[in-house]
């Protein structure tokens, strides 16, 4: 993976930025470790596929009706302050379902709440940590960040579920989950030592009455995205996508079980063949940076995913090996459809309106996985999980294959925002 210092950790800004960056890596590690235990432990006790889903739709619910408000919010606070809340937070809910499980009190429900008040943060985390990017980091070298920051997950994804697999072998869940506690402590740490720069306020609005200023800062947003219809056209493609592809990756705990007829171990696996895609295609992100265009990486690596998941989809179940290969190769191309995404917003929205735009764009993209979930959920009880990936990944291909068409969206970069363009003129 890129190295800090292939980026040049001794300048300034990337002492700063990698500081951070390591801390919230270890926040990550924790964060996965608690998913990953989770899951299992819903698994095991339930194999129900609507209990998944179900679960998944509370981890999304906050992050769309809570966060086209975090962003507005975002945009206003001091996000290194919403980084340590935040953070400190997850953390606390983490102990509250340390001691559940330690007094044998838990049940579904629980893990629910806990799912939906840890979104409900994180709805706040995510488009603080990217407005922040943006802040901290020259554009240059936004777009190998970004493949960074993928090869991180994927790098998480190797090594949290067999790690996670194998604590569940030698401790109880509950000390599993109390990893997360110390691993948010060191993600807070450099914040207390490093500031954050607050974008301009010119387009935050100023009113008396707090409720009053929010809404009229989420509204704003609403108009600068409405306004540029490449960024609009990006928005609605990454919600139809959202819908076919998210339930797949809901249910492969249950691909693994009823198809596959294996475990933990197996599930560890199928993760970690993502992580290793995610790893290479993060590494050649970083150092590549993807194609001049940066929508021509993202669409080409959201059809490589598309393709990946049909694999995945029609493997018999006596060939897991390739299953895992199609998993490697949606890990793979992960980086290449998401940093380059992000590169654009990053680069192309006034770092003033970021949290807001990061904000829709993800709960616009959110609001269609619970759709998609409860389709998938009852359809995969009846018909089998592998429907869902054939289906899914075969739409996810044609969307991407249709996107070229769309003007707007290929020339996001180069047209910019209406306003900002009149401004130049």
């Amino acid at each position: 993976m890129t190295s800090p210092g292939d980026l040049g950790a001794g300048r300034p800004w990337a002492r700063r930025f990698f500081a951070i960056w390591a801390g919230q890596a270890f926040s990550l590690l924790g964060s996965m470790l608690v998913q990953f235990a989770l899951v299992w432990w819903l698994t095991s006790s339930t194999g129900s596929a609507t209990v998944l889903a179900t679960a998944t739709i509370f981890a999304i619910l906050p992050q769309v009706f809570i966060g086209p408000f975090a962003g507005a919010l975002v945009d206003r606070w001091d996000r290194r302050k919403v980084l340590i809340a935040s953070d400190g937070l997850i953390a606390l809910i983490t102990l509250g379902l340390v001691l559940l499980f330690a007094s044998g009190r838990m049940e579904v429900w629980h893990v629910y709440l806990g799912m939906l008040l840890r979104a409900t943060l994180g709805a706040f985390h995510f488009p603080a940590m990217q407005a922040s990017t943006s802040l901290l980091v020259p554009d240059e070298h936004l777009a190998r960040i970004n493949g960074l920051n993928q090869g991180l997950q994927g790098l998480m994804n190797i090594v949290a579920p067999p790690l996670g697999a194998l604590l569940l072998g030698v401790m109880p869940l509950h000390r599993v989950l109390a990893i997360d506690i110390v691993t948010a402590f060191l993600a807070i740490l450099p914040l207390f030592f490093i500031t954050i720069p607050q974008p301009s306020s010119r387009s935050v609005a100023t009113d008396a009455n707090p409720v009053r200023a929010m809404l009229i800062d989420l509204r704003e947003g609403f108009r600068y995205v409405r306004a540029w219809p490449g960024l609009l056209i990006l928005i609605l493609v990454a919600m139809a996508l959202n819908f076919v592809l998210v339930p797949s990756g809901s249910l492969t705990p249950l691909l693994v079980t009823q198809h596959f007829g294996g475990g933990a171990l197996q599930l560890g696996w199928m993760e970690a063949a993502v992580g290793i895609g995610v790893v290479s295609g993060g590494v050649l992100l970083g150092a590549w940076g993807g194609f001049k265009r940066r929508i021509l990486t993202s669409l080409m690596g959201v059809t490589g995913i598309g393709l990946g998941t049909v694999l995945v989809g029609l493997t018999p179940a006596g060939l897991f090996g390739v299953a895992l290969a199609g998993m490697a190769v949606t890990g793979f191309m992960g980086p290449m459809a998401n940093g380059p995404l992000f590169a654009i917003v990053q680069s192309t929205v006034e770092p003033g309106m970021q949290g807001r735009v990061m904000s829709l764009m993800s709960s616009g993209a959110g609001a269609m996985m619970p759709l998609g979930l409860l389709l998938a959920g009852p359809l995969a009880d009846v018909l089998g999980v592998r429907t869902w990936y054939v289906i899914g990944g075969a739409m996810c291909v044609l969307i991407a294959l249709s996107s070229i068409a769309l003007r707007p969206l290929m020339e996001i970069e180069r047209n910019g925002h209406p306003r900002a363009v009149a401004s130049r003129c």
